[in-house]
């Protein structure tokens, strides 16, 4: 037994297809603001959290007069002799 299709059945269709097609539109405008927020959000906090790792802890009080070394000098730099020959020179007014 075959089915054929009718006008109706046809018009029908199309008509539901227009009509879910202008329903996601609208509802789009109304959610997709909503949206690009909830993903901004999300996205800054995870920027955020990144950038926590990176920064410096604030830094301590310290009386007048005190003295910190954060890094010591590498001991270990060389100047190499063989690079060039050293010029003197002399301003000119």
């Amino acid at each position: 037994m075959m089915q054929y299709a009718s006008l109706t059945g046809f018009v029908r269709t199309i008509l539901i297809i227009l009509l879910v097609w202008y329903g996601v539109k609208i509802l789009s405008r109304v959610f997709a603001p909503v949206l690009m927020r909830y993903v901004a959000k999300k996205a800054q906090q995870k920027f955020g959290q990144q950038f926590k790792q990176y920064q410096k802890p604030p830094p301590t009080t310290k009386n007048e007069g005190e003295i910190s070394i954060d890094k010591m000098p590498n001991k270990n730099k060389t100047s190499n002799k063989d690079v060039g020959e050293y010029v003197d020179y002399e301003e000119i007014d």
